[in-house]
């Protein structure tokens, strides 16, 4: 694919001079581009009309792109901001989220590798952040949504040591080694979690895409959830914090 034109949410951008800037984008159709947009910061008439004045973190527009096999960064040629996303400059909370929900992209999808349902659920977790009652919510369908579609999604339905139906209890373990519940003993390593039958029960109707538990619930949920993919990464996101310092999400 030597030229294309794509959807694209910025995920990632860095200053590479008084001009010109270094962005990860994830696209609709042809998965996460790194990409070089030389000129991008300049004011000209011309420079304005091809990049919209620059491109920001968390927006989303239409992108034109040259990928070459001799460079591991495509040359970013257009950029029509579609998406300003300005909602997410006007609180700080809804912000980490997003720069959470754009972090977990760029950490879990391997570049070129089109994954449209991430790309959707990336852009609906965006707008959903609008409503500040419901954005716990929205950050639980989000994480959800990431362990499906990169084959992570959590057995909740079977004892995943034993391999029997998970039988009716106050509380399990998860095993993020197993990626699900089990009703086993902890491990010598103390390498899974309690998890209380609410947030089981929890996670079983956010994979039916509904979620009407407590707020205090979803937040339970929010944190395991973070705390698997944490496990899955081997490393803990620079954003990952806002989950698992302490700190309440409402």
């Amino acid at each position: 694919m030597p030229r294309f034109k794509d959807q694209a949410t910025c995920i990632r951008l860095i200053d590479f001079s008084e001009s010109s800037q270094i962005v990860v984008l994830l696209t609709e159709q042809h998965g996460k581009v790194r990409g070089i947009a030389k000129g991008s910061k300049r004011m000209d008439p011309s420079s304005i009309s091809r990049f919209s004045g620059g491109i920001e973190l968390l927006t989303g527009g239409q992108v034109v792109a040259v990928v070459k096999e001799t460079t591991e960064l495509a040359t970013i040629t257009e950029w029509d901001l579609q998406q300003p996303n300005y909602h997410l400059r006007e609180d700080l909370k809804s912000q980490y989220l997003a720069s959470y929900g754009a972090d977990l992209a760029n950490a879990m999808l391997a570049d070129h590798d089109p994954h449209r349902s991430m790309f959707a659920a990336l852009n609906t977790f965006f707008s959903r952040l609008a409503d500040r009652s419901h954005r716990s919510g929205a950050l639980l369908r989000f994480q959800w949504t990431v362990l499906d579609c990169c084959g992570y999604r959590p057995q909740l339905d079977q004892d995943v040591i034993s391999g029997e139906p998970l039988p009716e209890r106050q509380t399990y373990r998860f095993d993020p080694n197993r990626g699900g519940m089990t009703t086993q003993l902890a491990t010598a390593s103390g390498g899974d979690w309690g998890v209380r039958r609410q947030t089981v029960e929890l996670l079983r109707e956010t994979s039916q895409s509904k979620t009407t538990g407590s707020p205090a619930a979803i937040d339970r949920a929010n944190r395991l959830l973070c705390t698997y993919l944490r496990a899955i990464l081997d490393r803990e996101l620079p954003t990952m914090h806002h989950l698992l310092d302490g700190q309440q999400i409402v």
